[in-house]
C-alpha cells in the first residue's frame, strides 16, 4: 500500500468525526450528559490521531500526483496549507478532549466550560474541514474546480462555434 493509498483510507476521518463529534457534543451539553461527552471527547482525540496519520501520508501522496495531467503545483500546496492549519486544530481539540474526559472523571467544575470551549474548537475544525476536503478533492476531481469548469466552459463553447461556422 502506498502513502497515496494510505492518505486516501485516513483522509476522511478527521473531517467525519470533527462533524459527528460536533453534533454528539452539542446533544450532550443540551442533556447535560457526560457519558454523551466522554463520547465525543474520544471521538475527538481519535481525529486527532488520524489528522497526524493524513498529514504524515500527505507528502508521499503529493509526491504521486504532482506531476500528473491537469494537477498543479499550486492546487496540491492550498490543500496542503488548510490541511495544516487544520491538523493543529484538531490537535488542541485532541488535547481539550483530553482534559474534558479529566475532568468529567474528576466531577471537576470547569466541566462545563471545556465541553463549550470543545464545541467552539470544533465548529472552527468544521470550517477548515470543508475547506480541506474542497481541496483536496479539487485535486483529482476536476469538475468540482471552479476555474478549470469555467475553462472548459469557454472551451466547449468555442468548440460548438467553429462547428457551427463549418
Amino acid at each position: 500500500m502506498t502513502d497515496a493509498h494510505l492518505h486516501l483510507v485516513v483522509n476522511h476521518f478527521p473531517i467525519i468525526g470533527t462533524i459527528l463529534g460536533f453534533g454528539i457534543l452539542l446533544a450532550g451539553i443540551v442533556l447535560k450528559n457526560n457519558t454523551v461527552k466522554n463520547v465525543t471527547y474520544v471521538l475527538f482525540i481519535v481525529a486527532a490521531i488520524f489528522a497526524a496519520f493524513s498529514m504524515g501520508t500527505g507528502e508521499g501522496a503529493e509526491e504521486a500526483v504532482e506531476e500528473m495531467p491537469n494537477i498543479g503545483k499550486q492546487i496540491i500546496h492550498e490543500h496542503e496549507e488548510m490541511a495544516e492549519k487544520l491538523a493543529i486544530v484538531l490537535y488542541v481539540l485532541g488535547v481539550i478532549s483530553l482534559l474534558g474526559l479529566c475532568t468529567n472523571f474528576k466531577n471537576h467544575t470547569k466541566s462545563k466550560l471545556v465541553s463549550y470551549l470543545a464545541l467552539i474548537i470544533a465548529a472552527v475544525g468544521i470550517f477548515l474541514a470543508q475547506q480541506v476536503g474542497t481541496t483536496g478533492g479539487e485535486i483529482r476531481h476536476t469538475e468540482i474546480r471552479t476555474n478549470v469548469t469555467n475553462a472548459e466552459q469557454n472551451t466547449n463553447t468555442h468548440t460548438v462555434k467553429q462547428e457551427e461556422e463549418d
